[in-house]
């Protein structure tokens, strides 16, 4: 089952010269890597869903806790530790 995934943004970076605008997103104490290209708007503190690696839409926090508790309590976060082979490498 792919979900978007609600998380907070901790920290903003750019890569390739300024053109990649890529977040670290906090996932209930999880930290991975998410693109903001779909959400240029989006800023450090900010609530968003990620799906495969991509930030789609932000949310506010109230939303993100609810959704982040209710996947939790499904089961269905152990697909986070599978996302990585999605996200963009480092370089």
């Amino acid at each position: 089952m792919c979900l978007a995934i609600p998380g907070k943004i901790k920290s903003i970076e750019t890569r390739h010269d300024g053109m990649v605008r890529m977040a670290k997103v906090s996932f209930g104490g999880i930290t991975k890597e998410a693109s903001l290209e779909m959400l240029p708007e989006a800023q450090v503190n900010d609530y968003v869903l990620v799906h495969v690696g991509v930030a789609i839409s932000r949310v506010d926090e109230q939303e993100a806790q609810k959704t982040f508790k209710y996947l939790e309590e499904i089961g269905e976060l152990g697909e986070l530790e599978d996302v990585d082979e999605y996200l963009p490498k480092n370089n």
